[in-house]
């Protein structure tokens, strides 16, 4: 009997060990987390960092943490492992109202801006055409620009067409290359597009300083200037404006669209061109609004050059292609600068044996 008591008592003893050794470990551990949770309370109400305290009474309030990520430069701690001009900015707020700019006001009004001048240019030669000379042509030709001018002008001109078809792609290109041609093709146009851009943009720098230099001469305002401005419409009527060299239109756009504009577009597309300079994103962004706008005006009144400089007065297109112009056109366009030529050298002016002069008897007897 004793013996059963005895076996009894021990299995009791063994079962009560099991079941103390399963409660200990959990009333451990809920006293571990007691002590945590008094822990950190008591480290908060210490002084402890505000998102020590938050986790605890605002567990799913993430604002204060992403505003700290956007906090950039103003937070020491926020750091990552890339190192360079702002790699410390995870998120740049100033990047999306820079994407409204760009999208917003400078597409839309921009393109509006290409798009009216082109339907007043079209609009101008339906209703006048080609601006004619009132006199036939003497054959006699008037030395215009030299081969340099014309290096220097072709150079910059075809710079200028290139930078303005690829800047077209990249700025206006999803809103009608995409919707009509599909992704390929305007993927295609815009990376071929971004590189010309790219590599042609230092090469119309040079061609911008060219120009300024090499035709600075002769483009200073003078007196007679203000006249032809005012009667800038009987010009285009085609009635006879006296001017210099360079009539005040010409001027114009040598100071406002070559000069002024062309730095902008120049020095900007520097800053673009060559991130590796040191800028960083907020100077970037900047740029590019700056650019893009002077851009858009620049090509607007380039087109306006381009017309009158091609189809829209007889024999301007020649003066820079030859380098020549008849006595004719220099009369009725560049009176004063015609005058100044040909002063004190008799009738004929100095220039390229006239095309439509008589052919001499020596010529003629070689027929026999």
């Amino acid at each position: 009997m004793q013996r059963r008591v005895g076996y009894w008592a021990m299995l009791m003893l063994v079962a009560l060990a099991c079941a103390l050794s399963q409660q200990v470990p959990a009333l451990a551990q809920q006293q571990t987390a007691t002590q945590q949770g008094a822990a950190q309370q008591e480290g908060a109400a210490q002084g402890q960092p505000a998102e020590v305290q938050r986790q605890i009474t605002q567990p799913l309030n993430n604002a204060p943490y992403w505003r700290d990520v956007r906090s950039g430069d103003i937070n020491a701690y926020q750091t990552t492992q890339v190192r360079g001009v702002e790699t410390n900015v995870l998120i740049q707020n100033e990047g999306e109202m820079w994407r409204r700019i760009r999208n917003g006001p400078i597409t839309v009004y921009g393109g509006w801006l290409v798009v009216i001048a082109f339907l007043m240019i079209g609009l101008f030669y339906w209703w006048r055409g080609k601006i004619m000379l009132h006199e036939p042509r003497t054959g006699r030709e008037i030395l215009r620009f030299n081969a340099w001018e014309r290096i220097v002008h072709w150079t910059t001109a075809i710079a200028f067409v290139i930078l303005a078809v690829s800047g077209i792609f990249m700025l206006f290109g999803r809103y009608v290359i995409l919707p009509l041609f599909g992704y390929t093709l305007f993927s295609a146009l815009t990376i071929i597009g971004k590189n010309l851009h790219n590599f042609v943009g230092p090469l119309f720098v040079v061609c911008t300083l060219l120009m300024i230099v090499t035709f600075i001469r002769g483009n200073g305002f003078r007196r007679y200037d203000w006249t032809w401005m005012r009667r800038f419409g009987d010009f285009l009527k085609g009635r006879h404006v006296p001017a210099g060299k360079y009539n005040a239109g010409e001027k114009v756009w040598f100071w406002l669209g070559v000069t002024l504009l062309g730095i902008i577009v120049s020095g900007t597309g520097l800053v673009l061109d060559f991130p590796n300079f040191g800028q960083g994103r907020e100077a970037m962004q900047l740029a590019n609004v700056i650019h893009a706008v002077a851009a858009v005006g620049f090509m607007a009144l380039g087109l306006g050059h381009i017309y009158l400089g091609t189809i829209g007065l007889e024999g301007s297109y020649d003066a820079m292609r030859h380098g020549t112009v008849d006595e004719t056109w220099a009369k009725e366009h560049h009176e004063y600068w015609y005058r100044e030529v040909t002063q004190n050298r008799g009738q004929s002016a100095p220039g390229v044996t006239p095309t439509g002069a008589p052919a001499s008897s020596m010529k003629e007897g070689w027929k026999l």
